[in-house]
């Protein structure tokens, strides 16, 4: 009785907490400041902002970064308080000249640090306005000497000594103040001064080169006190009203995985409004909460129905609570409605429970599927009164080893299939795959494994045009599907090479200084979700280019910038669109809602890490380690708003009124478009069909060059089974779209034409083979592997080879294999490579292919090492050699995710581990297999995939002595080692 009277206890605490947060408004206001930085290494002004934003962040200043100088405009800077500058950039234009100055003149905050006085030199008004210029600098360790201690931005500043780049200035303004000197002999060189400009006020500091200055507490109190004495008097009013959470800390048996001098203490939660005072979205956007506990308690995936309403699982048994009985479980499906259109939800409603760790949903069939491995399961309400009627099983045998491995992130798709992802757990039915994607009939049949990933994934996402994109959990928080594994194993190429990795940096950037991770150190270990903006509620830079990858360890969901390369795509830093100081806040679920907005599930949960377990702690069922801090109680849902949104126009969708469908498919938010489009297709009402074809015959495209009614209109009628060849005025409408100045309608209209003869003339005469877009032309080369064999097309194959733009394209030259094989152009060489589900080719240490061993002749010892599953650590910690014998090592991966293993000199393991680290932070450092180029690695192999096992033959040196060796993947060389003994 005592545990439920506790449980009750914290409920009534998160209620009196929510209620407050919805009356307490008008509490001031964090301040917004713009740091213009750049991408140069040299005072590397990425991890400059970083670290103030962390030092910064729980007094109430958000740091928004960017290296795009075109942000310098009046509209952009008008929404900022002050704008700081850390950058080298020899030229201003003339309109950023005008808008810096005017931002300043009009009463804003102007904070230029070190290397800014070398900015912008072909500007005089600029060095003036700064107070003057760099002009030589030496380096070394000095001392503040204090000027005019009195001053407001020297409150609490004592003098400090820290190494930096002893700048010395010119064209010094006759009237800086000048707060700090450093003293270099008789020199007295100004060195943090103020000034006034219009009715703008400037804070300049010379210190700042790197890190030892940067982390300097003098340093960061002075420029914090800076930044707080440069903006206005408003802002800083604004400011002071600001409540600013202080949450206690407590001493707790908590993991330390970083192995941290002093270990973590245990953060007190916060009520939703704390927190949200804790939590920065972009400037002009705004986090308004719709729902928190205790109405809805752990929520882990949601889906809308065609009336907008939200519906989400709740999972308490997550991770540790694995029933035999299914059907005994504490979680459940549960619908979230705001009936008085306030924002947040008013009505709940739960739809069917006892579930055991359900992990996604999606709409289908008039009914819901759910993820609960090892099944999935339909439900449906037959009567209208949102309970469910039908719960059946409709697929089985996903893999229940781990419960954060399982499947997860089911979508809708173009095709009108169901996709989703599944990590290390598996499938384990009629075909057997591990973690990566796959498609399936919305009545549970005909799975089909679409690629395989290298770690445990748990994100999935399409853009508007049909491209595939997912997310890893460990350093691959982003990576594109470029030819699905049924194409690539017709040319025996395994699973992985259907999917890239594309992430064009490592780094996460957090708020908090307690970042707790087992992996990927500062990097993404536990990366959720790739969903992509599909709607124009958002600033035009986010349609159909910006997804969004929840990192729960990092207390952040992180802006994915998609741009095109050749037919794929590559992924660039945006930074984030929420980030959290509260550590308890763990977003694991965003996606654009019926509004335009992007809803967020945080899990809100202190303790986010799965395993492996570590010392002290006992695993779980779920294979999580046990930790009675795990969160049984709380969980919010976010809608992050953006403040100059238009109105949606579309509430709800009529699914037995056509107008109302056809109207959704018109809708400029990709929810919309997706869900009439099912509803058509479940509806199996073909007089829907002429509808659809003036939909496809409009050739009008938006600004970013896309027609999305038209495409999901292709599909529709693909699923009315009106594009099997035998419709011939829908074929002829598909046909004409071959033609359509869309890019992503020519491709919908390949993918959805009939696999035969007339479907292969109307490409030939189209002309999509030498199609302009990339991605189309990709789609097309593909598509041919699918139609009758075609001497003609034999020979335009042959010549579209010859292409270089063809033959240095990732994805098309493989294509072009495909299709080949199909039509009797492919050779032995074009079909390598191991015929495996998820491997990839195997090499050994210097690069080549396995037979070609680095030691020749027969090995004089074999030594087996495998990995302990989910332990990150070598079974074998130790083996001894014989100095000058050829060893052959047989590195078996058992475990769940990739390794590999280097053997290193003697005394050299913190410098190899160390380049690794450093390593790791390249966004080639997979394709490198993160083996450092330092002569320290002596013998290594390749990354080795789940289920894979890899011969390392060498020759071991002559000298005896202990020889480290260590598995180099991001995090893991500090507790993944051991010692290979080399003996006379």
């Amino acid at each position: 009785m005592k545990k439920y009277l506790i449980i009750a206890g914290l409920c009534l605490v998160a209620l009196i907490s929510f209620k407050g947060s919805l009356i307490k408004k008008d509490q001031g206001r964090r301040l917004e400041i713009l740091l213009l930085g750049h991408n140069a290494k040299n005072h590397n002004s990425e991890k400059f902002t970083e670290i103030i934003s962390q030092d910064f962040f729980k007094n109430g200043i958000n740091i928004s970064y960017t290296t795009n100088p075109d942000d310098l405009n009046a509209e952009n800077l008008a929404k900022y308080d002050g704008l700081m500058i850390y950058a080298n950039y020899d030229q201003i234009t003339p309109g950023q000249e005008k808008a810096l100055l005017d931002f300043v003149k009009s009463g804003k905050g102007f904070i230029p640090v070190h290397c800014a006085s070398w900015c912008f030199q072909n500007s005089p008004a600029y060095i003036d306005m700064l107070g003057g210029q760099f002009k030589t600098h030496g380096t070394g360790d000095f001392e503040m000497v204090v000027k005019d201690g009195k001053h407001p931005a020297m409150k609490g500043i004592s003098s400090f000594t820290t190494w930096d780049e002893t700048y010395v200035h010119d064209k010094l303004a006759k009237d800086i103040h000048v707060l700090t000197e450093r003293m270099e002999g008789d020199r007295h060189e100004p060195y943090t001064w103020v000034k006034k400009y219009g009715k703008g006020k400037v804070f300049y500091t010379a210190y700042g080169h790197d890190d030892r200055s940067w982390k300097n507490p003098g340093f960061l109190k002075l420029l914090q006190n800076g930044v707080l004495w440069a903006i206005n008097d408003a802002a800083r009013k604004d400011w002071e009203k600001l409540p600013k959470p202080a949450p206690a800390y407590t001493d707790a048996k908590l993991p330390n995985y970083e192995k941290r001098p002093g270990g973590f203490q245990l953060q007190a939660a916060l009520n939703p409004l704390e927190s949200q005072q804790m939590t920065q979205v972009p400037v002009d956007f705004k986090l308004e909460l719709f729902a928190a506990e205790p109405d809805i308690t752990k929520p882990i995936a949601m889906a809308w129905d065609e009336r907008g309403r939200l519906w989400i699982l709740e999972t308490i048994d997550y991770p540790n609570t694995v029933r035999e009985v299914k059907g005994e479980g504490q979680d459940r499906i549960k619908i979230c409605e705001d009936t008085n259109g306030d924002g947040k939800a008013d009505k709940f409603t739960i739809f069917a429970d006892k579930f055991n760790i359900p992990t996604s949903i999606v709409f289908a069939n008039g009914g819901v599927i759910i993820a609960q491995a090892p099944d999935f399961i339909f439900l449906k309400d037959t009567d209208g009164d949102d309970k469910a009627d039908i719960r059946e099983k409709v697929m089985g045998n996903w893999g229940t080893y781990d419960t954060h491995a399982g499947p997860s992130s089911l979508h809708y798709g173009f095709d009108n299939k169901i996709w989703g992802t599944v990590g290390y757990s598996g499938y384990h039915g009629s075909t057997k795959f591990n973690q990566g994607a796959y498609r399936f009939d919305v009545d549970g049949k005909n799975i089909e494994f679409m690629g395989a990933a290298s770690n445990n994934t748990w994100g999935l996402g399409f853009s508007e045009n049909n491209d595939v994109f997912i997310s890893t959990a460990n350093n691959t928080h982003s990576a594109f599907l470029g030819i699905p594994f049924s194409y690539l194993d017709r040319i025996k190429q395994p699973a992985n090479k259907a999917i890239d990795k594309i992430d064009g940096h490592y780094a996460m950037h957090v708020v908090t200084k307690n970042l707790r991770q087992v992996d990927v150190f500062n990097g993404f270990t536990a990366a959720a979700g790739h969903n992509l903006y599909t709607a124009r509620n958002f600033p035009k830079r986010y349609w159909n280019s910006i997804a969004f990858v929840n990192e729960p360890t990092g207390r952040v969901v992180h802006e994915a910038v998609l741009e095109r390369k050749g037919s794929g795509f590559a992924e660039k830093d945006g930074w984030n669109l929420a980030a959290s100081a509260d550590e308890w806040f763990g977003p694991v679920h965003s996606e654009v809602g019926p509004d335009g907005a992007v809803w967020m599930l945080d899990w809100y949960n202190f303790i986010i890490q799965h395993n492996p377990t570590p010392q002290g702690f006992e695993n779980g069922k779920g294979n999580a380690y046990i930790n009675p801090l795990r969160d049984r109680t709380h969980g919010r849902i976010y809608r992050i708003v953006y403040k100059n949104a238009k109105a949606q126009q579309i509430k709800s969708l009529d699914r037995k009124n056509i107008a109302s469908l056809i109207s959704g498919l018109k809708s400029d938010n990709m929810f919309w478009r997706m869900t009439a489009q099912r509803l058509i297709v479940e509806n199996k009402d073909k007089s829907v069909a002429p509808q659809l074809y003036a939909l496809i015959s409009d050739k009008k495209i938006d600004e970013i060059g896309i027609n999305a009614p038209a495409i999901h209109a292709l599909w529709a009628l693909h699923g009315l089974g009106l594009m099997d060849g035998s419709n011939t005025e829908a074929f002829n409408i598909a046909v004409q779209a071959l033609a359509h100045p869309a890019a992503g309608v020519r491709k919908a209209a390949l993918q959805v034409l009939p696999n035969n003869s007339a479907t292969l003339s109307a490409i030939q005469k189209a002309g999509l083979l030498n199609d302009p877009d990339l991605n189309t032309r990709l789609a097309a080369i593909l598509k041919t592997s699918d139609l009758p064999v075609s001497s003609d097309l034999t020979k335009e194959l042959q010549s579209a080879a010859g292409l270089s733009q063809n033959s240095e394209d990732r994805w098309i030259k493989e294509a072009l294999k495909v299709a080949q094989a199909k039509h009797g152009e492919a050779s032995a060489a074009d079909a390598h490579g191991a015929h495996n589900m998820n491997s990839g080719e195997k090499t050994d240490g210097n690069n080549k292919e396995v037979k070609d061993a680095t030691a020749p002749g027969k090995a004089d010892q074999v030594v087996k090492i495998t990995p302990v599953v989910n332990a990150m650590k070598f079974k074998q910690t130790t083996f001894t050699v014989k100095a000058g014998t050829t060893v052959e090592i047989e590195f078996s991966n058992i475990d769940f995710m990739q390794h590999n293993l280097l053997i290193l000199q003697k005394g050299s393991m913190d410098k190899v581990g160390a380049a690794a680290d450093q390593m790791a932070q390249d966004p080639k450092g997979a394709e490198k297999q993160y083996v450092p180029k330092i002569p320290e690695v002596l013998f290594f192999t390749p990354l080795v995939n789940p289920e894979d096992t890899f011969k390392l033959r060498f020759k071991v040196p002559s000298v005896t002595g202990d020889y480290p060796y260590i598995c180099s993947f991001p995090g893991h060389w500090r507790i993944m080692n051991g010692v290979m003994k080399v003996v006379k």
